[in-house]
């Protein structure tokens, strides 16, 4: 509080970055209130050019992740994004201390880096930041000066003039929005962006204060190193005033001094830099005022203008000024646009400190403008003028002959590095994938890969821009070539003699070429002889007019033009019918056949032989028959159907490509006369130890020689001497070979033997034992075995399959290739069958059953397919697909399990949502997809669908989720509300059980219907006792209906049978008696349809009259 005598009191102090003892312990005890920094940034000092690192620690134990750092200068600029050569951000964990330490570290700075900074730290919903200055202090040798901010933006700007002191702060609050950033280009501000931030709160209306009667003016504009006045006026001048710069209270020092007058409360700022460039509030009770200041950098002055510059097209132009100040803010301009430098430009400007230069490289007439350059204190032009450079050739074009197919390169060089156009025969070349343009320097190539007839004009290069034309002729030449693809691979050809021939051979060439065919060192010659040529320019032809068999040989034809000369050798073949086979040879006669030979005829016409023609006739007859159609491939031939003890000539033509020879002569007369067939069914009789009896069936064929006997042989096992049995021809068919060693091993054949010589032999297929025979087994599948054995599961699988053999058998039973489990499956042996058993059958019991029969040596093999098959699962999903009038369509995907067996149909049935009584809709339907029809309107239904395989219906079926709503049109049906239906009822039968008489060996069956809510639980019992687990009875209950399964029962099973219902309701049980009949007379007389009472007492008579047959 100042003393009334006294109308002004000074005070002076250290500034907010000298770091006093106060100052230090308020920041001190800002660190341990920090809600995550553990140490803070704290301010700093740097000189020009030297480093500076500013470090923050983030304490880690209740943190699950790495907290967001962000580094600030001013209030908005966020330094992420400009870290490179001068900011580097870092940033460690140490995993002992588990503190993460972030640092910000300043290369080189300089005096546009001081200013106010600010450090925020985030995670999740927790937040914490920090404010910190640097001072940046002048020093000798420093780098240039840039404004971080302001190397930024690019912006175009016109020109401008320079105008007096303005206050710039003014100028922006009366300026339309599009003109602010010109504005600030021309007077210099680089925290454009902050500074219409706090316009926009300046323009915010103000509140009257009770504790100022005037309050600080919106803003305050200084120019760098000036000073500031900052005035407020009190209320009351008892009120303590605290002044404050971005938050943090200002000291009095050598560069903030207060002044009090009276209620006014001043503050000076002398010697501002840009660092004060901030906001400023003052605070008096509980209220405060605020207000910006701008600090303005002088403005940036061209020192050395830019001179006009000459150039040649392809050079590297350079234009340079200077400016006052060091790394400056400078735009270039083009005929007044301004000139955006960048990757993809082709213009570069280059900052050395002062100097600044615009780069253009590869000038080009286009680049002739005006080009000037602006500061925010002047500005300097000149012209840039780019001429082409007077063009040499280094090297032309030459003349070129070139192969056909071969590179055509024509190449020039010139003096400069300018693009140029091509042209063939006055028209311009395009480019393709086998005609390349090359422009690399100074040099231009055109090429022209694999050469064409067409390829060949007059090429002309001429450069862009100047006006030079370099003309080259290209000639391509082909060597001659014989084309010989339309004949054979090895260039022959085939002529029929007394033909023409007519041999075009096409040729090519550039120049067309010349051609000469000759023979043997011969020419021929052109002109009208038999044998002569014809010449064109795209093919040559030789001429043969009637060709005889002495013009087959080699051909030549040769060409020759400038380009060289080709050969080719060409074979002529003259073609024609062979001559007449020599007389054939018959070398064997049959009943009606016979077999005959001969050789290939000497001469086979130039062509191979491709068969031949039997014929026979008679001897006495003229008349040849030919016996084939077919061409014989072969030299051997087996006349047939001819008539026994009548002579036959026969004789042969010889086929060729040409056509068919003349005959042959004829051969030697020859009568047919065959042996019998051989004779049949050779089997063994019987096998003792040192004889062997066979026995065997006459022959099929006798013929017209008769039968006078048969000759039985035998040979050992492993030598090829057959021994005759009988010496004397025998007229049975059977006999006894005797005297032979035991154990030995024998073949043995029979020959009948009539007229015209002995049979062909019949053996018996295998060696036989000299020893007690061996029967070899077999295996006597059941008709019905022979196919697929299908049974339910559950089922018995009794099955029986008889053998035979000796001695006895090893019998061998295999699933699937794997030994039976015994324990799963019982196998029974006998002398002469085997039996399968399977007491109760399931799916896995499927499967291929291979059976083998070994007696010795000999093993017979059987298979059996069993399948046992069950009723299939529900339908996986069942879903309504679409609701239309009295209509519903469904559809459904198969069941999962189809119970081993295929699925037959489905059974959709239907219930209305009221009452959830199921329909039956249709049955056996075999699509997975039904519309069901003629559904009353108005009512709510829900469908399931039953899967059906050969075994019935599955045992569930698959529901619809939703329902389906019949609605009628135009009306809205309003649901009644119902009370809940009480569905509980005790049990009840609906169907009794009643007295049954059942046959011993038969399956029996009880069936009862009950009904009951809950479901109630059966429960069956013989005599009072409850059965339970007894395989010889199988329980089911479907839908209500009870029925116990007695499995092939005995007279022992006979009693009463009682079904009992349980649920929690009550209980109910019903009754009944079982008789088993037992015997055939009862079976037979149940199956003629005598009544079981009239059969009891028939049998009872029968009885009582005689009880031992009985």
């Amino acid at each position: 509080m100042p003393e009334p005598t006294k109308k002004e009191e000074w005070s002076l102090g250290e500034s907010p970055a000298g770091g006093g003892g106060e100052e230090q312990d308020k920041q001190n005890a800002d660190s341990q209130l920090s809600t995550l920094f553990v140490e803070k940034p704290q301010t700093g000092t740097v000189k020009v050019g030297e480093n500076i690192t500013f470090v923050a620690k983030v304490k880690a134990e209740d943190l699950l992740r790495k907290p967001t750092v962000k580094w600030f200068k001013g209030k908005w600029m966020d330094l992420a994004s400009k870290a490179g050569k001068h900011l580097q951000l870092k940033e460690t964990f140490e995993r002992q201390t588990r503190v993460y330490t972030f640092e910000m570290q300043i290369i080189k700075a300089k005096e546009n880096y001081a200013g106010n900074y600010r450090c925020e730290v985030t995670y999740k919903d927790k937040f914490d930041s920090c404010s910190f200055d640097l001072e940046v202090h002048e020093s000798t040798g420093t780098t240039p000066n840039i404004d971080i901010r302001s190397a930024f933006k690019r912006r175009e700007v016109k020109q401008q003039e320079e105008e007096p002191e303005v206050d710039v702060w003014e100028l922006l609050k009366n300026a339309n929005p599009n003109e602010y950033e010109k504005i600030a280009f021309q007077y210099g501000i680089t925290d454009l962006r902050g500074m219409l931030k706090r316009l926009k709160r300046m323009r915010r209306v103000e509140k009257k204060s009770a504790a100022f009667a005037k309050i600080l003016d919106p803003a305050y504009q200084v120019d760098k190193g000036g000073k500031v006045r900052f005035v407020v006026e009190l209320a009351d001048p008892k009120l303590e005033v605290k002044w404050y710069k971005n938050g943090q209270e200002i000291r009095p020092s050598t560069k903030y001094i207060f002044e009090h007058k009276g209620c006014e409360r001043i503050m000076f700022i002398n010697n501002c830099s840009l660092t004060d460039d901030s906001e400023y509030y003052v605070t008096a009770g509980d209220e405060k005022c605020s207000t910006e200041l701008f600090v303005r950098e002088p403005p940036i002055m061209v020192t050395k203008q830019l001179e006009d510059t000459n150039a040649y097209c392809g050079e590297r132009v350079e234009l340079e000024c200077e400016v006052s100040e060091d790394d400056a803010n400078v735009k270039w301009f083009k005929n007044g646009e301004e000139i955006f430098p960048g990757p993809k430009s082709r213009y570069k400007i280059k900052v050395e400190g002062k100097k600044h230069t615009l780069i253009i490289e590869g000038a080009t007439k286009a680049d002739t403008a005006e080009y000037s350059v602006m500061t925010t204190g002047g500005q300097s032009s000149a012209k840039l003028s780019v001429d082409l450079k007077p063009l040499k050739i280094m090297t032309p074009l030459t003349d070129q002959t070139v192969k056909l197919g071969k590179e055509i390169c024509l190449k020039c060089e010139i003096s400069e590095n300018v693009p140029g156009k091509w042209t063939k025969n006055g028209l311009p070349v395009q480019e393709s994938d086998r005609l390349k343009v090359v422009h690399k320097g100074r040099i231009h190539k055109l090429v022209i890969a694999n050469a064409l007839i067409e390829d060949e004009g007059d090429y002309v290069f001429t450069p862009d821009a100047y006006n030079i034309p370099m003309p080259a002729k290209v000639h391509v030449i082909d060597p001659p070539k014989i084309i010989l693809d339309g004949l054979d691979a090895d260039n022959t050809v085939t002529v029929i003699a007394g033909n023409k021939l007519r041999l075009e051979i096409p040729i090519t060439g550039e120049p067309p070429p010349k051609a000469l065919w000759s023979r043997a060192d011969k020419a021929i010659m052109e002109g009208s002889g038999r044998i002569r040529a014809e010449n064109y320019p795209d093919s040559s032809t030789l001429v043969i007019d009637v060709a005889e068999r002495d013009d087959s040989g080699v051909y030549h034809i040769n060409l020759k033009n400038e380009a060289g000369e080709a050969h080719a050798s060409i074979k002529i073949k003259v073609v024609d019918i062979p001559d007449p086979p020599v007389a054939p040879n018959v070398t064997e006669v049959g009943d009606d056949w016979c077999i005959m030979n001969w050789e290939p005829p000497v001469y086979d016409g130039g062509s191979p032989i491709l068969g031949y023609f039997i014929e026979r006739k008679k001897k006495q007859s003229s008349r040849w028959m030919r016996l084939n159609f077919d061409l014989c491939k072969e030299t051997t031939f087996e006349p047939k159907k001819m008539i026994e003890g009548v002579a036959y000539e026969v004789r042969i033509f010889a086929v060729n490509a040409i056509g068919i020879s003349k005959p042959s002569m004829p051969s030697k007369p020859f009568v047919p006369l065959a042996v019998t067939s051989p004779p049949t069914l050779l089997a063994v009789d019987s096998v003792t130890d040192s004889s062997v009896t066979m026995k065997w069936r006459p022959p099929d064929q006798i013929g017209a020689a008769g039968l006078d006997g048969y000759v039985l042989e035998y040979c050992f096992e492993g030598t090829e001497d057959w021994i005759v049995a009988n010496t004397d021809l025998i007229d049975k068919t059977k006999f006894t070979i005797n005297g032979l060693p035991t154990d030995a091993k024998i073949f043995v054949r029979v020959k009948a033997v009539n007229a015209a010589g002995a049979s062909e032999p019949k053996y018996y297929s295998q060696p036989i034992l000299v020893k007690e025979i061996i029967e070899p087994p077999k295996i006597r599948v059941p008709r019905h075995l022979k196919q697929t054995y299908i049974r339910r599961v559950g089922e018995a699988v009794n099955l029986v399959i008889p053998y035979q053999g000796k001695p006895r058998p090893e019998l061998t039973w295999k699933k699937d290739g794997n030994d039976i489990d015994k324990n799963q499956i019982n196998i029974r042996n006998s002398e002469t069958d085997t039996i399968i058993f399977i007491r109760k059958a399931e799916r896995g019991h499927s499967g291929k059953y291979d059976l083998q029969v070994k007696v010795d040596k000999y093993v017979e093999t059987a298979s059996i397919d069993i399948q046992i098959v069950d009723r299939p699962g529900p339908p996986q999903l069942v879903k309504i697909e679409d609701v239309w009038g009295e209509n519903v369509a469904l559809t459904w995907t198969p069941p999962k399990d189809d119970g081993n067996a295929a699925i037959t149909g489905y059974t959709i049935q239907k219930a209305d949502k009221k009452s959830m009584e199921w329909f039956t809709v249709i049955e056996h339907y075999h699509r997975t997809n039904a519309t069901i029809t003629e559904l009353v309107i108005g009512n709510e239904y829900y469908f399931r669908v039953f899967s059906e395989n050969m075994c019935g219906l599955s045992e569930e079926a698959t529901m619809t989720k939703e329902s389906a709503v019949i609605a009628k049109d135009g009306k809205i049906y309003k649901n009644p509300v119902y009370e809940d239906f009480n569905f509980s009822e005790a049990p009840m039968f609906t169907q009794p059980l009643v007295n049954t008489y059942a046959i011993a060996g038969y399956n029996a069956t009880l069936n009862c219907s009950v009904r009951g809510n809950p479901k109630p639980k059966i429960t069956w019992m013989k005599n009072k006792v409850a059965i339970v687990d007894d395989p010889r009875y199988r329980m089911f209950s479907n839908q209500g209906v009870c029925t116990l399964e007695i499995r092939k029962p005995s007279p022992y099973d006979g009693g009463t049978y009682c079904c009992k219902a349980v649920n929690d309701l009550g209980t109910v049980e019903i009754e009944c008696k079982l008789e088993v009949k037992g015997g055939l007379s009862f079976c037979r007389l149940l199956l003629q349809g005598v009544p079981p009472n009239i059969i009891d007492s028939y049998l009872r008579d029968l009885h009582s009259s005689n009880p031992e047959e009985y």
